[in-house]
């Protein structure tokens, strides 16, 4: 093969080599995050109404029974955080739009008051090694979850990146599918806001 039909094919086969190979959601990532990153790819972010839920009288019982297990194996339900605003994000390692906005996520988590507001990073990989290991090997702090069981509504999505926002009372705030950059100061002041209903 000559020099110039080198040129010719060699995009080609780095556009195959990504596609075709375990690098894909690496790169995919990587460039998704790059364009959040830059304002050129901005996703809608949720953002509760200035109305807070009603605060529900008596002692409701929290709407939502999902138990999930952690990385280790430990058993827990979604519905022990009442009181607390709920982040539930629903990723795995092989989505790169996933991959892209956990960075943002990482971030909030890290900034929010997390007395108040709590993180669940639902896992839907399959192998859970994979799943430990992506979040090792990015040094990500926050909760990370997986599934026992099929996910009931709200958490029933046809695409990830999805995330669903739940007040104190377990209400659903906000929702959204697909990728997003979440560590915006306008997002954690709803956070904040959404936590002050329990009170």
């Amino acid at each position: 093969m000559n020099r110039k039909n080198l040129v010719q094919w060699l995009p080609l086969a780095l556009f195959a080599l990504v596609l075709l190979t375990p690098l894909r959601p690496i790169v995919l990532g990587g460039v998704q995050r790059g364009l959040l990153a830059t304002g050129l790819w901005k996703a809608t972010v949720p953002v509760r109404s200035a109305t807070a839920p009603a605060r529900p009288t008596g002692n409701p019982s929290y709407p939502h029974n999902l138990p999930l297990v952690t990385l280790e194996g430990r058993p827990v339900n979604l519905s022990h955080l009442k009181g607390k605003v709920v982040f539930v994000n629903l990723w795995a390692s092989w989505c790169p739009p996933c991959r892209a906005e956990m960075p943002g996520i990482e971030a909030l988590y890290k900034k929010v008051d997390r007395s108040k507001v709590a993180f669940v990073m639902l896992s839907l990989d399959d192998d859970v090694a994979k799943a430990r290991k992506f979040v090792q090997g990015q040094g990500y702090t926050f909760p990370v979850y997986l599934r026992t069981g099929t996910l009931p509504a709200p958490f029933d999505s046809n695409s990830i990146p999805s995330t669903v926002i739940l007040g104190p009372y377990g209400q659903v705030a906000a929702r959204h599918d697909g990728m997003a950059d979440y560590d915006t100061p306008e997002f954690k002041a709803s956070l904040e806001q959404l936590a002050k209903s329990a009170r």
